[in-house]
């Protein structure tokens, strides 16, 4: 009789807190990284295949909310509950710039052309800082109808989107505008956004519901409901035939992206599954 096939994940420990945000790199000439946020204030950077500690990023004094890599793993970026974004050396561990807020910063995101980065937080304001001229004042997008919890680039770095922690929906944004043009709309707040790798899907979490959403014309593509809320969802990166979910039942749920049948459930966490994320390799 054949033995059935267990899965036993790496276990990277070092975090004091839990860990609300996860960000993998793309792949690299020197590999690939992952990038945790957590509410300890340390932001730890690791090997994204083996899960090896690199290092950890020092000098906030509150809970980090979110945490990114840029397009070449060479510089981090983190928000935290210290009113501020941070810039990082991604290769010495050095603090390049704060970036102050005036409220507590829940999301950043670098743009693909690595010349940006996006934050949004508790001000329900969106600001984007030149990485060029670090000590410029911010381009200021405002009008958000609550507190951002969530942010990312689309469209070649021409359109931001965003969600509130207390407002339903997904915002969209035009940057030669300022102006919201599209609004994907959902019947709890998102939790969680996310652009695939391919440009095609934007997939969403919201109460117990994950959606798929075409990413050029924005109609809905595929809605699931899941065994539970969720805090987060990712799409399989490489062949895009599968996702996975994690939330309040503390494990990591894993479906088919055609049926929305459930394909494996992980176990192992001992409270609510803030993040789940697909490596860059699947």
């Amino acid at each position: 009789m054949e033995k059935k096939k267990v899965t036993v994940p790496l276990v990277c420990h070092g975090h004091s807190r839990p860990v609300v945000d996860l960000f993998y790199s793309p792949i690299t000439p020197d590999g690939f990284f992952l990038i945790s946020a957590s509410k300890d204030s340390s932001p730890m950077l690791r090997n994204g295949e083996t899960g090896d500690w690199i290092g950890t990023f020092e000098g906030h004094k509150g809970a980090i909310w979110s945490s990114c890599l840029d397009t070449k793993a060479l510089r981090a970026a983190s928000a935290s509950a210290d009113f501020s974004a941070k810039l990082w050396d991604a290769l010495t561990g050095d603090e390049l710039h704060s970036f102050e807020h005036k409220h507590i910063v829940r999301a950043c995101a670098f743009s693909y052309d690595t010349h940006f980065l996006l934050t949004g937080g508790i001000e329900k304001i969106l600001r984007i800082f030149d990485l060029n001229r670090l000590d410029e004042q911010p381009r200021q997008v405002d009008n958000s109808p609550g507190s951002i919890r969530t942010v990312a680039w689309l469209h070649s770095d021409q359109m931001i989107l965003s969600s509130c922690t207390d407002t339903n929906g997904v915002r969209l944004w035009d940057l030669r505008s300022g102006k919201i043009v599209q609004t994907l709309e959902t019947k709890s707040p998102v939790t969680s956004a996310e652009v695939s790798q391919d440009g095609r899907y934007i997939t969403t979490a919201d109460g117990s519901t994950v959606k798929f959403w075409d990413a050029n014309h924005f109609g809905l593509v595929k809605s699931y409901d899941m065994p539970c809320n969720v805090e987060s969802a990712s799409l399989e990166p490489k062949h895009g035939n599968k996702f996975i979910a994690g939330g309040e039942d503390m494990w990591v749920h894993v479906f088919d992206f055609h049926t929305g049948e459930e394909l494996g459930c992980n176990k192992g966490h001992h409270g609510p599954v803030h993040c789940v994320r697909f490596s860059p390799g699947g």
